[in-house]
């Protein structure tokens, strides 16, 4: 295997821009973000749109579930897994309401290995989403 590999996941929702969902280096993988959007569709669990296409409501709980399953999609299919997540950086558009919500369902997902996190608070996301999430993980030996 390359030193250098791009990743593109079968599963996992398709990148908005050029850019691959995983690039390896080394035994390293870096995840472009990660949202919380079906592959195949622009549907987003938990989420109701108005006629201009806005956010009207959001379930940031469907959200965190759909965001950290295609987490794990992506680094399934390049080779690593979830317990090999070493950093992840996180992107919420309202900290006071989604924190809380997405602190207790990351201590659930992580409850035996956790990764080094950093939680930040953001206006916009590139599609109507709540959540995204940028990772770090260990793959190979």
């Amino acid at each position: 295997m390359s030193q250098e590999e791009r990743i593109d996941s079968k599963r996992a929702p398709e990148p908005v821009g050029l850019y691959p969902h995983a690039r390896r280096v080394g035994n390293l993988l870096f995840l472009s973000g990660v949202g919380p959007r079906e592959r195949g569709t622009k549907k987003i669990p938990g989420v109701e749109l108005d006629a201009q296409g806005n956010i009207a409501s959001y379930d940031i709980e469907a959200q965190c579930h759909s965001v950290f399953r295609n987490v794990r999609y992506i680094l399934e299919e390049a080779g690593s897994s979830w317990d090999r997540l070493v950093d992840v950086t996180v992107y919420l558009t309202n900290m006071k309401a989604d924190f809380p919500i997405y602190n207790r369902l990351w201590a659930e997902y992580f409850k035996d290995n956790p990764p080094c996190r950093t939680t930040l608070e953001i206006n916009a996301l590139p599609t109507p989403i709540a959540i995204e999430l940028k990772c770090i993980a260990t793959i190979g030996d």
